[in-house]
């Protein structure tokens, strides 16, 4: 029976291997020619910071120097529970420090919450809400192209997200070679397929009054992750504009991006707890594509937890003499399987080529491999732990500014 189960998990994990690999076929073009519009939206610019002091000051910098009307957006920071000069350096740049204090509901989901009740109350009502992390750059175009989609018509809109220190070490290279992947071989081709796309946790657009008509509710530990099956489970359709770029920084060590990736798969596992099911039953009995595509997306975590588990049963059972006859799924079909496994491979480097990824990140690729084995025991540990709500902030040591970033990736 128990090798009977582990074919069964072999063909499903291989058949959700080989849906997002017929997926990647659609993200090879790219729509050019959208539709251009005056500035006409006005937006609030939320910055969501805990203890950020080190680098929140170059994102104002860089936000307040953005190629759009100055009088159609103002800059709010989120001073979450913050206990160092956060909010005196979001003040003396002039914009709004928004000083939050509730040690018992902490983490960005509630923070952003706690903000947008603030915001219906002001005199001041924006057209739309746009939202980063306080490590982030923005490419000085960033609400211009927001101005287009959301004259467009989307309502849910996620940037392109790229990584602000991708040379800095093996892991900054690694979450770099995700980016390029995702932003190519994921967003993209729903975006040419009409499917819906995911949000990122920054370079959010949202309209106001979607946000006014349902709230925000996402409070998890992935709070990108869950507004984004809120709004399809809806009958919302978040859209991805590749035009506008935001840079995100991450972690240099290891052991910080465990922490971070641990808290992310903990996360996920309680949106696909509440949402797979729910989406793949609408979808089926509504002929819906997007959202039995939404709900495969949500479980993408237990691909990884069930891929751990069977990918170390097989290995046992490759060493082990005798241990069972039954046949492994790369026995059965070989070329099948050997083509999805290494398919996807192949596609890393060519995703960096076609986003022109710096010559230096292609060596990453040598210990890329280690980085994604590392998620399973992360996945593993967070199988067994995924009920802790407890958010934690990952620490930045030094200030990048987009002018440098730019100059060292030219170098």
């Amino acid at each position: 029976m128990l090798d009977n189960i582990m074919l069964t998990f072999q063909i499903g994990l291989a058949l959700v291997g080989a849906y997002q690999l017929f997926l990647t076929f659609f993200g090879w073009y790219r729509p050019k020619n959208k539709q251009k519009f005056a500035p006409q939206k006005s937006f609030a610019v939320l910055v969501a910071a805990h203890n950020e002091e080190q680098v929140v000051g170059a994102l104002i910098e860089n936000l307040k120097a953005l190629d759009y009307p100055k009088e159609l957006y103002d800059i709010f920071v989120i001073c979450d529970n913050c206990t160092d000069n956060t909010a005196d350096i979001a003040r003396s740049h002039g914009v709004h420090a928004m000083e939050r204090h509730n040690p018992n509901l902490r983490g960005k989901g509630y923070a952003i919450e706690w903000m947008l009740k603030v915001l219906w109350k002001r005199e001041r009502q924006y057209d739309a809400i746009v939202m980063f992390d306080a490590d982030n750059l923005s490419s000085p175009d960033y609400l211009i192209h927001m101005n287009n989609d959301l004259c467009s018509g989307s309502r849910v809109i996620q940037a392109y997200l790229d990584s602000k220190n991708p040379t800095d070490s093996w892991v900054t290279g690694s979450y770099a070679i995700s980016y390029y992947f995702a932003n190519r071989f994921w967003q993209m081709p729903r975006t040419n397929l009409g499917l819906a796309n995911y949000l990122g946790g920054t370079g959010m657009c949202f309209e106001s009054k979607l946000l006014k008509q349902i709230g925000w509710g996402a409070t998890s530990l992935v709070e990108d992750l869950e507004f984004s099956m809120r709004c399809i489970k809806l009958g919302i359709r978040p859209t991805y504009n590749y035009e506008a770029i935001v840079y995100d920084e991450k972690p240099l060590t290891f052991k910080v991006s465990a922490k971070q990736r641990l808290r992310w798969m903990q996360g996920h596992f309680d949106v696909a707890k509440r949402y797979f099911f729910p989406l793949l039953w609408q979808g089926i009995k509504e002929g819906s594509w997007t959202k039995i595509d939404a709900a495969i997306y949500s479980a993408n975590v237990y691909n990884f937890f069930f891929g751990a588990i069977i990918s170390v049963l097989l290995w046992i059972k490759s060493v082990t003499p005798g241990w069972s006859d039954t046949p492994m799924l790369a026995d059965i079909n070989p070329v099948f399987f050997n083509s999805v496994s290494i398919a996807i491979y192949v596609l890393l480097p060519i995703s960096m080529l076609v986003e022109k990824a710096p010559g230096k990140v292609y060596k990453y690729l040598i210990l890329y491999p280690v980085f994604m084995l590392s998620w399973w025991p992360i996945t593993f540990y967070a199988f067994f732990t995924q009920n802790n709500k407890q958010w934690s902030h990952t620490e930045h040591t030094r200030v990048i500014r987009l002018d440098e970033m730019k100059s060292k990736q030219v170098s």
